[in-house]
């Protein structure tokens, strides 16, 4: 049922096909017609970062940028969802056209650049909302915000969402916002962090509940960066890390259609650097949360995330791909890795 749907959607232009296919979702739900769409949610659950999450896979951040969707998203078996990127103040983004498919290597490139409604218009979406799942929300930056001013816009982001989001994802590894991948390095890194971690305990004080903080990160890093990155998440005592971002490499797609369109990366041939990241954010780091994500597109992929170490998953790309359906393989086959175990 979905490939007939994917292969009208791919007619498309990749962003008119992607809000369709969003607004169909809702339509399914309110319509109760979800079951014709995922099947029944994988019951595998498991506690981390305090939070109970109802089986190891999440949907991740970009595909709801501003929580309009929870609804529909959380009905198809997720554990999880992280909703975002989102920043203070709305703004449009990249000029179109910024996305693009390159459907023989699995693989989307966007440079979608933050676009979203502003902070305050997705806390509206997710307090209408009636999903009960965790959900993460993703925060960044403005565009027109320096990035030796970054963390006012982070610190206004986290104080607003703080009361409603089960945790908080810093991203600071986008590829399409200039300038923000500098702050995954060095004391730039140290100072955002630290000054971050410290306003989030006053709130989880103010709030009396404990909101963990992640940090998401790129897959274009040497493994000496890896190492200081992750020296930098224990001394400010990050609770999670996701592992990784899009790419700004092109390895593999050399020759295809759109290979030379700038922005982010993701799907198939991410898998092997993001695999590479978290195996080495492992090694590192024994108590924090990994969360892998990059080229999960079956439930192969998902284990290979999780036997580098990856407490949880997320998938985006391979969903657009692959359907509804990849939800529950993945889901099946970390539940079932474990009893093999």
């Amino acid at each position: 049922m979905y490939k007939a749907a994917r292969a009208l959607l791919f007619r498309l232009d990749p962003e008119t096909a992607h809000g369709l296919t969003l607004s169909s979702l809702d339509l399914a739900h309110r319509l109760h017609l979800q079951r014709a769409l995922a099947s029944s949610p994988v019951e595998d659950p498991v506690t981390l970062m305090g939070l109970r999450f109802a089986n190891r896979v999440g949907l991740a951040a970009g595909l709801d940028k501003n929580g309009e969707h929870l609804d529909a998203l959380g009905a198809m078996g997720f554990g999880f969802v992280e909703v975002g990127t989102v920043t203070p103040k709305a703004q449009s983004g990249n000029p179109r056209p910024r996305l693009f498919r390159l459907p023989e290597s699995g693989a989307i490139i966007n440079r979608m650049g933050f676009n979203n409604q502003g902070v305050d218009q997705l806390l509206a979406n997710v307090a209408k909302s009636r999903y009960d799942g965790v959900i993460g929300i993703n925060i960044g930056k403005n565009l027109t915000t320096p990035v030796e001013q970054a963390v006012d816009d982070y610190m206004t982001c986290l104080r607003a969402v703080h009361d409603h989001a089960h945790y908080v994802t810093v991203n600071i590894s986008s590829p399409n916002t200039p300038g923000l991948r500098s702050l995954q390095f060095g004391e730039q890194l140290n100072a955002l962090l630290s000054a971050l971690q410290q306003e989030n305990r006053t709130l989880d004080q103010r709030h009396g509940r404990r909101v963990p903080l992640a940090v998401k990160i790129a897959p274009d890093m040497s493994e000496s960066e890896t190492d200081l990155v992750a020296e930098c998440l224990k001394a400010c005592e990050i609770e999670a890390v996701i592992g990784t971002n899009t790419t700004i490499s092109r390895d593999g797609i050399a020759g295809s259609p759109h290979a030379e369109q700038a922005g982010g990366l993701s799907g198939r041939p991410v898998r092997q650097a993001s695999t590479t990241i978290v195996r080495r954010l492992r090694e590192k780091l024994a108590d924090i949360t990994i969360i892998g994500v990059g080229g999960i597109d079956s439930g192969e992929a998902a284990l290979e995330k999780q036997q580098a170490g990856a407490d949880l998953v997320q998938i985006y790309s391979g969903l657009i791909y692959e359907g509804p359906a990849l939800v529950k393989q993945c889901a099946q086959a970390l539940k079932d890795s474990k009893k093999a175990v």
